[in-house]
């Protein structure tokens, strides 16, 4: 299973360190970075990371408001991502608890520390890699496993999955709904594709083509969701980027 974690910090250091401490869990793969809060809360909405690691400071006071992500994500999302506070001071532990902070790391981060907090993580939210989603079709329900869709196609109002085995379903709901309620290893790349990431096989940014099935199909991507593709990138290679 992996799960994706966004990193909130203003200092490049810090953000490096806590890259290379996560080299040694694979199942892990960094969704993206922000240095302040507006584009904290814009990459959260966005990319939609199960961990959130911010960094807070009491000795400046602009990353104390940091706290503030918390609240304003609540005015728009009801579930938030589950956050850990990373600092160098355990002086704002009660305050970090009361906003919302699921954990809490005392910088400079150790593997052990962090071991244990990302256990804690799976342990409070488990997941099943073998998870399935119901395909209606008026009376006709079939459930499938999500580790068996390829990508899906938007259809007018309906949503055409495309599977491993070379199957297509079509479920009467639109693409824009599968996009809300899919696991994060679905990311959409186009108006009327979303793709599992699992399936990825190549990207070409030249010719906006994302490759499937070991390069046995292309689909485009557009620059609307070229975001996505950085992060699908970034998952598979991120040293690419």
């Amino acid at each position: 299973m992996q799960y994706s974690y966004l990193i909130v910090d203003d200092n490049k250091t810090n953000i490096q360190e806590t890259l290379r401490k996560f080299e040694e869990f694979p199942d892990y793969y960094c969704a993206g970075i922000a240095e302040n809060k507006d584009d904290a809360i814009n990459k959260i909405l966005e990319l939609q990371p199960q961990i959130v690691f911010l960094e807070i400071s009491p000795k400046n006071k602009k990353s104390n408001l940091s706290l503030n992500i918390i609240t304003e994500l609540y005015r728009f999302i009801d579930n938030v991502p589950y956050f850990i506070a990373l600092t160098a001071s355990s002086k704002l532990a009660f305050e970090a608890i009361q906003a919302g902070v699921s954990d809490y790391l005392l910088a400079p981060l150790s593997q052990f520390d962090l071991r244990k907090s990302l256990l804690k993580f799976q342990k409070t939210n488990p997941a099943a890699a073998n998870g399935t989603i119901c395909i209606r079709s008026y009376g006709d329900y079939q459930f499938i496993s999500l580790n068996d869709i390829v990508y899906l196609k938007a259809d007018n109002n309906t949503t055409d999955f495309y599977l491993q085995n070379g199957r297509k379903l079509t479920a009467y709901k639109t693409l824009k709904h599968y996009e809300t309620n899919l696991p994060f290893y679905f990311f959409r790349i186009h108006n009327s594709y979303i793709v599992n990431i699992n399936f990825v096989s190549r990207i070409n940014t030249g010719k906006s083509l994302c490759y499937l099935n070991n390069s046995d199909l292309s689909i485009s991507f557009s620059k609307t969701f070229k975001d996505n593709v950085d992060t699908i990138i970034r998952k598979i290679a991120p040293e690419y980027l």
